[in-house]
């Protein structure tokens, strides 16, 4: 079954076409670009478009931070719990990283 729009969009789209809102269009004639991940590409894209970062980078701006609140700490249990967390952190990026592949 057809979508009940299915007229208005296929007369929108002659409508364009008739104006020339699809002639000099970027990359026209040319092969789309390959997609590593085809199945999700148009979430990556939509992901990458609104400036999301895949989550290792995340965590790896978070372990610069507390690299330098380890740095700015002088009280030594402070300083350990920081590299416990920190510990941690580089345990998770490396799984993140291992999942983004």
């Amino acid at each position: 079954m057809d979508h009940p729009l299915i007229d208005l969009i296929n007369a929108k789209i002659a409508e364009a076409e008739a104006e020339g809102a699809f002639d000099n269009l970027e990359g026209a004639g040319k092969p789309l670009p390959r997609e590593e991940d085809p199945e999700n590409a148009m979430l990556n894209r939509l992901v990458k478009e609104a400036g999301g970062v895949p989550e290792f980078v995340s965590l790896s701006r978070e372990l610069a931070r507390l690299r330098e609140e380890l740095l700015e700490t002088g009280d030594r249990t402070l300083r350990q719990d920081i590299m416990k967390e920190m510990s941690m952190m580089e345990a998770r990026i490396d799984l993140a990283r291992k999942q983004y592949r």
